[in-house]
């Protein structure tokens, strides 16, 4: 999880493909849009947004690989019922019911949330990604200047009595390495940044723990006991309680 960041720009450096399970960031825009590989016109993503409270920063929460919005629906409205915040559930591109490109990068998805946030108003805000909408969190927030498991089912969809995947399935196998990885960046996020990590995962070692501070000198890395690489739906109330101690 990061808190804030307001000027927008590319840096480099590396992640390796074993990335933060959970990562929450609360950023803020500037007018100066991103620079990268990423398509020029963002996507129009497919989302839910529930009512709350508009003058605190919004939370928005970003799938994994493979899933889509409705992966955070009750976890969404407890968030809503504890903290009295609007919360954004996103689908991303290729995945749910956003529109399929052939560019699956993390500047690509990181750019279609350059356009969304800005024109619903929910700048500043708290980007809450797993796995793979953790990366794209991670980036967005690099991108700045640091100044400031209903999951198989929700992808099916039936036409003309035949089911096929709302996936833009081959256009995510092309890109997997990719996907898997994570971009080379070279400066910072100084804000405050919370890691939320499954106990039972191995996806984070030890040995990664050094990358993720110099990327993100502030970091927490935390620990949910007893929980894989799903914390949000192996141990929702741990994962409720570390996220609203991060935004008190």
């Amino acid at each position: 999880m990061l808190r804030w960041a307001r000027a927008w720009r590319v840096p480099r450096g590396t992640l390796g493909a074993s990335s933060p399970r959970c990562s929450v960031v609360p950023v803020a825009f500037s007018s100066r849009s991103g620079q990268g590989n990423a398509d020029p016109r963002p996507l129009p993503l497919s989302y839910t947004l529930l009512d709350g409270e508009e003058t605190l920063p919004a939370v928005v929460f970003l799938h994994g690989l493979f899933g889509s919005k409705t992966n955070f629906n009750s976890i969404a409205k407890a968030m809503v019922k504890r903290t009295g915040r609007r919360v954004l559930m996103v689908d991303a591109r290729n995945h749910g019911t956003s529109p399929h490109s052939p560019d699956a990068s993390y500047e690509a998805m990181s750019q279609d949330l350059q356009g969304l946030l800005p024109q619903l108003g929910l700048v500043p805000c708290v980007l809450v990604g797993h796995s793979m909408g953790g990366k794209t969190a991670m980036l967005l927030a690099l991108q700045r200047d640091p100044g400031i498991r209903q999951f198989l089912l929700t992808n099916l969809v039936e036409v003309n009595g035949r089911f096929s995947w709302r996936l833009n399935l081959d256009t995510l196998a092309q890109h997997l390495d990719k996907i898997l990885t994570f971009p080379e960046l070279r400066e910072s996020y100084r804000g405050p940044t919370l890691f939320l990590l499954g106990g039972n995962s191995r996806y984070v070692q030890p040995s990664h723990h050094p990358e993720i501070r110099r990327l993100f000198p502030q970091a927490q890395i935390q620990t949910v006991p007893n929980a894989g690489h799903w914390v949000h739906s192996d141990k929702p109330q741990d994962f409720m309680d570390a996220v609203c101690s991060f935004l008190a």
